[in-house]
């Protein structure tokens, strides 16, 4: 499963071995017990990766065969490649821009894009320093 932390200032990407099901679960009954509205939708998340990070076109040899219809790659300029995501969208209400976007694909899929997520973030860091 993946999750994507959607706060104020950006967004982490984690990659989980629990079900999406029994951590959405286990999110609502938290949110019960805390007595914390939850909203949980279906909807799409979407983030850029640098199209020159080694792994690139492994992912994109992998979604041919598994995913396509989770997955979306498309070219945003010469650049950068947007990653679109099927999934569901859990939040509390108040705040749209902040919550958690949960998916689940091929494990590989899953592993490919947590690696190339953590590339990115390395790649960034090193161009602001």
């Amino acid at each position: 499963m993946l999750k994507l932390t959607y706060t104020e200032n950006g967004f982490y990407l984690e990659c989980l071995t629990q079900s999406l099901e029994t951590w959405v679960a286990q999110r609502v009954i938290l949110a019960l017990r805390v007595s914390q509205a939850l909203r949980v939708e279906p909807t799409t998340a979407s983030f850029l990766l640098p199209l020159d990070l080694p792994g690139v076109e492994r992912l994109k040899t992998e979604l041919k065969r598994h995913d396509s219809e989770i997955i979306c790659l498309s070219n945003c300029d010469t650049e950068y490649l947007e990653v679109t995501l099927e999934g569901s969208w859990l939040c509390d209400g108040n705040n749209d821009a902040v919550g958690v976007f949960v998916t689940t694909m091929s494990y590989s899929a899953e592993f490919i894009l947590d690696k190339l997520w953590q590339e990115a973030q390395v790649c960034a860091a090193v161009v602001t320093e």
